[in-house]
């Protein structure tokens, strides 16, 4: 905990606090005035890299084009690039490309306006070579540790914006609540408490209380709203919500993120209720601005105006998806390969159909957002933000994080930890790769392409060089090599413990759509065969989200979930296996039994009904494989009773209750607080997560945990979509502990 303190303290000294203020800015309303339509369009075009440079050559260096770096800069009057090309560069290569495109923007356009680059550094600065890459925001969850979170998204801001840029699509809000979607991994999970505490965290971390001459970056909360229950479970589809439900469980954490000042939002590829997101004034405009007060920048997904035309079909022609975006709400669009977005909303401005006032609206906060984030006091690469790359503290931050989002699932007889006189086989497919540790959005946006990975990133086969490892399977970016199994099978009989490494290929987004969870059946077949050797086998599996496991558990001794830990994370494996750390994540998510059974912890009450005839009956059943919060140690807790200020309370509920380390060695513990409301308006929830808290006990050691709650903690959206507390009895469930209040 000292070192995550030392981290936090980095960035302590030198902010100034931000603005709150609504008022318009006299340099923002100057500049404005003195643009042009087309100059004021520009400014709300974002285009990717490759429309002015390349890098297929040899080394990969980035080439400019002069041709069409005037197309993008002085005939279109872009304001804003973002992405890679072929992957991640250097840190040089950054600062050299940053600044030859600030000095072009500065010398060369009428109205000198500096430039804004972005980037999805997701989890960690993951395209950027030599950067520091953490777990992603699942494992993050599985930490339960918030101050872990906000450590990772500081350093991603400084080593970010030590690179020249000052922009960050990042943090994910959505909540992962259904387990399909190939976005899961990039979730802090399924609760909306959880997403919200995490949320902030992020948006702490990566924004700090000013980006004007610090080691911070503007980010973007993302998907505004509804993206991640599509209803087939895959990337970019329809979601049917109803209202009260996207009130209650997807605007909580967007609200807590405008509050805190978050400075941009990106809105939801999908569409919501038949309806693009993109073209819904009432989420981007009535809602957004009107109920939620966000006054910062709204920005496109890739690609997703067009796609209104093209694959959404409620535009007649790409100009009709222009004018139902930008009057919906949307500030800039990521086009992102040609003008098509310019022209066309050029022409609606022209003929009358969009106000030039509208387009001032936009302008305004894109020109605010780069004056928030430094440019216009010093639009340079900031050169003396260099010793804010690659420290090696940031490393241990790293590895701290992958050894916190390791989850222990099952331990069958002290099979783990391991001994150092043991003879491990190690095998399986993501044993011997680096990218299955660190999944979408690393060096590449699909995360598979293994010679962009450095040298120095250890595969788990790397951090047990006392283990033999034989192949079995192995992942080859989107290929698989089957090898062997005699082999395997021989060495297995010849060992005391099997580590078998098992998981999915890297993927991101749309590419990695599945059409259900059902777990590779060659890597079922390689577990059976293993398990009639007759030794115990200990599972690590590392995924973006949870593949069914229901046949093949029983044949597991341990099992260790790893999601994607990142870079670190094979030393995090190592260490966990051997007992060098003592295991303390938690699931993040409900891990189903079932591909047709993907149910959240906090489901209502008839989700688990089952009805029998003859005789009638009916009776209760959630049965997943593994609980969400679950998740074991190497040592034990003992919960002593839940106490609270009063069995009747009428303003705020005061919760205690000790806990202590009952086994041999030190370990961390989450602590969790859950309420369950006995009747309400609206059918309540099994439980809910209201509060959770990690400690560090000492063996023999007890620590008395203290929680308040309020009447806003436990309230609920009703029938009229209004927010409301109802008097009643709740449950205050704490580990196995139990109390129950009467609250009005």
């Amino acid at each position: 905990m000292l070192l995550l303190s030392l981290v936090m303290m980095v960035w302590a000294c030198g902010q100034t606090s931000r603005s709150t203020s609504s008022g318009q800015d006299d340099e923002i309303e100057k500049i404005l005035s003195g643009l042009s339509l087309e100059e004021k369009v520009g400014q709300m075009t974002n285009l990717t890299l490759t429309t002015i440079a390349s890098d297929d050559n040899p080394d990969r260096a980035i080439v400019l084009d002069s041709a069409k770096m005037h197309d993008v800069f002085i005939k279109y009057h872009v304001g804003s690039l973002q992405n890679v090309m072929s992957g991640a560069y250097g840190f040089e290569q950054w600062r050299t490309l940053i600044q030859s495109l600030q000095d072009y923007t500065l010398q060369k356009t009428r109205h000198k306006i500096p430039f804004l680059y972005a980037i999805d550094a997701v989890h960690g600065a993951n395209y950027l070579l030599g950067g520091t890459q953490f777990p992603h925001n699942l494992g993050l969850a599985a930490t339960r540790n918030v101050r872990l979170v906000e450590s990772a998204a500081k350093i991603t801001a400084a080593e970010t914006r030590a690179s020249g840029i000052r922009y960050n699509f990042s943090p994910v809000l959505d909540v992962g609540r259904n387990q399909q979607w190939s976005r899961l991994g990039e979730t802090f999970g399924e609760d909306t408490y959880m997403v919200r505490e995490f949320g902030k965290a992020s948006i702490r971390g990566y924004e700090g209380d000013s980006q004007v001459n610090t080691a911070h970056v503007a980010a973007c909360m993302k998907h505004y709203i509804g993206y991640s229950v599509p209803e087939n479970g895959k990337d970019r589809a329809p979601a049917y919500i109803p209202e009260i439900v996207l009130r209650e469980y997807f605007l909580p954490q967007f609200q807590d993120a405008v509050n805190m000042g978050a400075r941009t939002l990106m809105v939801n590829s999908g569409e919501v209720n038949g309806v693009p997101v993109h073209a819904s004034k009432f989420l981007l405009t009535d809602v957004l601005r009107g109920e939620l007060g966000f006054e910062g920048m709204v920005i496109t997904d890739w690609q997703d105006i067009l796609k209104m035309h093209e694959r959404h079909l409620v535009a007649s022609s790409h100009k009709e998806a222009v004018y139902l975006a930008v009057e919906a709400g949307i500030d800039m669009c990521i086009v992102p390969f040609d003008f098509r977005f310019t022209e066309d909303l050029i022409e609606l401005v022209q003929e009358g159909r969009i106000s030039e006032s509208r387009i001032d609206a936009s302008v305004r906060r894109i020109l605010t957002l780069k004056k928030q984030v430094g440019l216009f006091e010093n639009p340079n690469v900031e050169l003396d933000l260099a010793t804010y790359f690659a420290n090696p503290e940031y490393k241990e931050v790293a590895l701290q994080a992958a050894r916190e989002s390791l989850v222990l699932l099952k331990n069958e007889e002290g099979t783990l930890p391991l001994s150092r006189n043991q003879k491990v086989l190690l095998t399986g497919p993501t044993a011997n790769t680096v990218t299955a540790l660190h999944g979408a959005w690393s060096y590449t946006w699909q995360g598979y392409k293994e010679a962009l990975y450095p040298d120095e990133i250890k595969t788990i086969k790397d951090a047990l060089p006392a283990a033999q490892y034989v192949p079995s399977i192995e992942f080859h970016e989107k290929e698989e090599k089957v090898f062997d199994l005699n082999q395997v099978l021989r060495a297995a009989r010849n060992s005391d413990v099997i580590v078998l490494c098992l998981g999915e290929i890297s993927y991101a987004e749309t590419p990695g759509n599945i059409p259900d969870l059902a777990f590779p059946e060659n890597q079922k077949e390689l577990i059976a065969k293993l398990s009639q050797t007759g030794k115990p086998i200990v599972v690590v599996l590392l995924e973006g989200r949870p593949r069914i496991i229901r046949e093949i558990e029983p044949m597991m001794d341990g099992l260790v979930a790893g999601f994607w830990p990142g870079s670190q994370g094979a030393q995090a494996v190592a260490d966990v296996l051997y007992g060098d750390f003592n295991p303390s994540g938690k699931l993040p998510i409900t891990y189903p039994r079932y591909s047709g059974t993907l149910s959240t912890y906090d489901h209502k009450r008839l989700d688990e009904a089952a009805e029998i005839d003859d005789p009638y009956k009916y009776y209760y059943e959630f049965k997943p494989q593994y609980e969400f919060g679950h998740g074991l140690s190497y040592t034990s807790f003992e919960y002593g009773q839940v106490n609270v200020n009063a069995d009747t309370i009428t303003s705020d509920l005061k919760v205690s209750i000790s806990i202590t380390n009952t086994g041999d060695r030190a370990g961390q513990e989450v602590v969790s607080l859950y309420t369950r409301d006995h009747y309400a308006s609206i059918t309540p929830s099994v439980r809910r997560l209201r509060r959770f808290v990690k400690i560090d006990l000492k063996p023999g050691e007890t620590r008395e945990i203290d929680f308040t709650l309020t009447k806003a903690d436990v309230s609920f959206v009703n029938q009229q979509l209004k927010t409301v507390f109802e008097e009643g009895h709740f449950d205050i469930m704490i580990g196995p502990g139990l109390k129950t209040v009467y609250w009005k």
